[in-house]
């Protein structure tokens, strides 16, 4: 049985595939970068047409009380929360991944009083990493950076914080996130996980595993839009203690006294900053409704079947690419990363045929795997489509070698 007729199959039997026409997706797409932008649901729009029309254009002003704009960061947050394993008063939507990261880390520094270091591994996402430098420069912090299979043994007493991602931006490898929480904390460590390439894609209980910190985006899989507002996440055993190091004026306890003294607000608010974004809350709270109404256990379970088929398709095609996911299904996110010399100009090749991949420098095709609404009549298309931009070599094509500075 073909590829093809093996996808007809298992498509009528999919209990997820209403879904995709909640979604917009052009016609002659298939797309395979949800990783890194998710698709537009289609009641977004409206959604964001209503707070701009009415709840701007007619409340004015008095829509932070009457449309509830003064709530929103946390009213979204509380949605995100049963996603990632987490009680609704331990989960915020404010600021970007970066900010809510640099946040994060400061707090865990001031909790760990003669400890410094902060301890992560070479080729984390790179804005993870950034964020140690600034307070480097304070003297506040030391980046110690180890292999994966190397982190439990650099858990020594100067260790402060364990920050890692979940799942690997550029393979896919998922850590343990309760292994790894318990070493450190029997290392005397805080834990902080960057959950972009997992919420909404992956099952995450950050309670179950006692976790400390974390963080996420919400442009990913939650299909917030490009800088959507990403979410922080802090263990209410922590709120008392949690120190905010960008004292801005909506993390204050009472921010419209205007006070000239701080006072920071109780529990998870204080970790606002600036006057949140509402007009991007409304767009993410729309996708966060969508992916909470199909649930991430199906989401995951479709995701593995979807990347399982996508591989025995390539086999069927003769197709050998170097893949450095893990193999097993149940070690990676909701992606699939290969390896070649030529990588950037096969994704180049596969975009002008339809099929929207991404590539990860130096040499990685990366695949991403959006089960919300995509088919396995996709899986098998883009399979083909990538057979034939190899057989034919069309990677070979200048148009296609010549890097843009944006991919």
């Amino acid at each position: 049985m073909t590829p093809e007729a093996r996808a007809a199959e298992f498509d009528a039997a999919d209990p997820l595939a209403e879904y995709r026409a909640r979604f917009t997706l052009p016609d002659g797409v298939i797309y395979l970068d949800g990783n890194s932008l998710g698709a537009l649901p289609r009641s977004t729009p409206a959604a964001m047409a209503k707070v701009v029309e009415r709840d701007w254009g007619e409340g004015l002003i008095r829509s932070w009380n009457s449309a509830g704009w003064f709530d929103a960061a946390a009213r979204v947050g509380a949605k995100i929360a049963p996603l990632i394993g987490a009680a609704p008063n331990e989960v915020i939507a404010c600021d970007s991944t970066s900010v809510n990261l640099f946040k994060l880390i400061a707090a865990a520094l001031a909790m760990r009083p003669g400890r410094k270091v902060v301890l992560s591994e070479p080729g984390n996402f790179p804005t993870d990493l950034y964020m140690i430098a600034g307070l480097e420069a304070q003297g506040l912090a030391a980046r110690r950076l180890a292999e994966r299979d190397r982190l439990i043994a650099a858990l020594d007493g100067d260790v402060a914080l364990l920050m890692l991602t979940h799942a690997h931006y550029k393979t896919g490898a998922l850590h343990d996130i309760a292994a790894l929480t318990r070493a450190a904390h029997e290392a005397g460590a805080l834990v902080l996980w960057d959950l972009s390439h997992s919420t909404g894609a992956l099952p995450v209980d950050l309670n179950g595993a006692g976790a400390d910190f974390a963080v996420g985006c919400g442009y990913k899989y939650l299909c917030g839009g490009p800088g959507a507002p990403a979410f922080a996440f802090v263990a209410e055993s922590h709120h008392a203690d949690l120190q905010q190091p960008l004292t801005g004026w909506f993390g204050h306890a009472a921010p419209f006294a205007f006070s000239d003294d701080y006072e920071g607000a109780p529990g998870i608010d204080r970790l606002q900053c600036g006057t949140p974004p509402i007009l991007g809350l409304a767009a993410l709270e729309v996708g966060v409704e969508l992916i909470a109404e199909i649930g991430v256990d199906r989401l995951y379970g479709k995701s593995q079947a979807l990347s399982e088929f996508f591989l025995e398709s390539l086999m069927a095609h003769d197709v050998a690419l170097e893949l450095v996911s893990p193999s097993r299904a149940d070690e990676r996110g909701s992606q699939l990363s290969f390896r070649h010399p030529e990588a950037y100009a096969i994704c180049q090749a596969l975009i002008a045929r339809g099929v929207i991949g991404d590539f990860r420098a130096p040499d990685i095709l990366r695949l991403g795997f959006a089960p919300a609404y995509l088919s396995f009549a996709d899986m098998a298309a883009a399979a083909r489509h990538l057979a034939d931009v190899l057989a034919r070599d069309e990677w070979q094509r200048p148009e296609f070698r010549e890097r843009a500075a944006v991919t």
